[in-house]
């Protein structure tokens, strides 16, 4: 779920926290396809309070990476945390996002 969305410095900064599953992602995607409209294209996405991520809401964080990609933007995901950690590495996702741990 979303807790914050912000913009600052030219960056889209995301706090989510929580699961992120089918119907999170949903609304996730909802509301930040607005601001890739807008002409947005750097995302920063805090996963520090995340527990889980299911392939839903990997499928938006790509879209928006590629929306991103296409207008030389940048997507970068901070502090994932145990298992969510584990699924970027696993999915070698790791090597397509900028990950961040502080």
């Amino acid at each position: 779920m979303i807790k914050t969305i912000q913009e600052q410095d030219g960056w889209v900064k995301v706090q989510l926290e929580g699961e992120i599953y089918f119907e999170e992602a949903s609304i996730i995607r909802e509301k930040l396809i607005k601001y890739a409209e807008s002409g947005c294209v750097y995302f920063d996405f805090d996963f520090s309070n995340v527990t889980s991520l299911d392939s839903s809401g990997l499928g938006v964080l790509t879209a928006i990476y590629k929306r991103a990609a296409q207008h030389n933007g940048r997507v970068k995901i901070s502090n994932p945390q145990g298992p969510v950690k584990e699924i970027f590495e696993f999915t070698k996702l790791d090597s397509l996002f900028e990950v961040e741990e502080n």
